[in-house]
């Protein structure tokens, strides 16, 4: 018998499993770019019990292993800015990351008063692109990240719930 993914607010207990993950997942990314100093790779443990601390954190468990989390806080023009969406390989393409975004922005929303969410990607990220298109997010416009990678930035409304992955 199988066990099912939970999705839950991290603790501070959950900060080194999110902070391994990340990098594992975010390998592919780096391949993907020639570019192994992209933020996931090189943010440190401390900042991320701090992220943790601080922000709007979700995890995915698969029994007491996080297998996926994803990060949000509100901004100064009330968007609220996510990021470091992951999944473990194993488990992506199974709703996962369409769960943790969901959840995120329901917290975002309803607890922080967010009125539209702002996520970007790597503009060779196929596969991150067609699950933010598919949960309603539209590119909006490009941005330029501090690695020097060229990033798709999307929006969409607060309660523009779309089709789950």
């Amino acid at each position: 018998m199988g066990m099912s993914v939970t999705i839950s607010a991290a603790t501070g207990q959950d900060a080194e499993q999110i902070f391994r993950l990340q990098y594992l997942c975010f390998q592919s990314e780096a391949a993907l770019y020639g570019n192994y100093r992209i933020d996931p790779l090189v943010q440190t443990l401390d900042s991320v019990r701090q992220e943790v601390a601080t922000d709007c954190v979700f995890v995915a468990r698969l029994g007491e292993e996080v297998v996926g989390s994803v990060r949000g806080k509100v901004t100064e023009d009330g968007a609220a800015a996510i990021g470091k969406l992951c999944v473990h390989p194993r488990l992506q393409g199974h709703g996962i990351g369409a769960r943790l975004l969901r959840a995120a922005e329901s917290a975002l929303a309803e607890q922080h008063g967010a009125t539209r969410f702002r996520l970007h990607t790597g503009h060779r990220s196929e596969g991150n692109l067609r699950l933010y298109r598919k949960v309603g997010y539209q590119a909006v416009g490009r941005a330029k990240g501090d690695d020097g990678v060229e990033m798709i930035v999307l929006e969409k409304e607060a309660g523009a719930y779309v089709a789950t992955a």
